[in-house]
């Protein structure tokens, strides 16, 4: 059995937990039907009785997908959303999860990449991830810097955080997969960091500054995008630490979030992960080689995982 195969029956059976007789989504894109297709397949293989959707490309992360799939998405047990752009912090993923499903969402996903991300030691990424889910709940503040001039303080008070460790299995679990990441939606943060890649919507590196909980100054191309999905385009939306040490920088923010020792700051929605924002656009950002001190718990060490 090659990488993807066993990739996609992770997927299918550890992950999700289809079984047999379920009704199971799969959404895809023009750029993304050939992953959709083998995870039809394995769906099929499973005894589920399962439909592919395939729409055209959204525009941007975090815009709603057409009506029609929107409603496969109500209608299924079991969703799987491969596509180019992420539909996680969508309305239509979000009231599918509410209503019960189970689901996850693959933006960007590559057959490479599933193939490689999903052949890790599960539980091992498991507990990383529980793990800080755990301190994120339980702790007021985050700060991380990093050697490109990284200085961020994070507001986590009352805030809970989130495990992405692939157990989808759950009544209206959902995550994103490849898994690995720790993740929270802050209530505020001020400060700046370096963006090891500006990807999706602009080439190279740069600084971020945030005050009052939004992005002030950042490349024009990124504030565009985030200020084009309206007045609160801009809002701190989530930090993540991410836990999955087969993934590397490929300027796809799928892989690149979940880099061990890394962090990544998004902006935008968040109504998805336990925030308030509600708009069509959720651009994440990554930090290498960071210090992290959740609380007083030291949890990276210039880029190195120690939690």
């Amino acid at each position: 059995m090659d990488e993807l195969a066993k990739a996609v029956e992770g997927v299918i059976a550890r992950c999700l937990a289809v079984r047999a007789g379920e009704q199971v989504t799969v959404v895809a894109d023009r750029g993304t039907a050939a992953v959709g297709e083998a995870l039809r397949a394995g769906a099929v293989a499973a005894g589920a009785e399962t439909v592919l959707t395939v729409m055209e490309p959204r525009a941007v992360d975090g815009e709603e997908p057409p009506a029609a799939v929107a409603a496969a998405l109500q209608a299924a047990d079991v969703f799987i959303a491969p596509t180019s752009k992420s539909l996680s912090h969508t309305r239509a993923r979000k009231a599918a999860s509410d209503r019960g499903a189970r689901g996850a969402t693959l933006p960007g996903v590559t057959a490479d990449m599933l193939g490689r991300l999903m052949a890790v030691d599960l539980e091992t990424l498991q507990r990383r991830s529980r793990a800080l889910a755990e301190l994120l709940s339980a702790e007021d503040e985050a700060r991380f810097t990093c050697p490109r001039g990284s200085e961020m303080r994070l507001d986590l008070a009352g805030r809970q955080g989130m495990p992405d460790d692939g157990d989808l299995s759950a009544p209206g679990a959902f995550g994103n997969l490849p898994c690995g990441e720790g993740f929270v939606s802050p209530l505020g943060g001020e400060g700046r960091f370096y963006a090891a890649s500006l990807a999706p919507t602009a080439e190279g590196e740069g600084m971020f500054t945030v005050r009052d909980g939004r992005l002030a100054d950042a490349d024009e191309r990124v504030l565009a995008a985030l200020r084009g999905a309206g007045e609160l385009g801009t809002t701190l939306a989530e930090p993540g630490i991410g836990t999955n040490e087969a993934a590397t920088m490929t300027g796809n923010v799928l892989e690149d979030e979940k880099i061990l020792g890394s962090v990544h700051v998004a902006f935008g929605a968040s109504a998805g992960i336990g925030g308030t924002v509600s708009v069509p656009v959720h651009l994440d950002f990554v930090v290498l080689e960071p210090t992290l001190d959740i609380g007083a718990t030291r949890v990276i060490e210039a880029g190195r995982f120690v939690l």
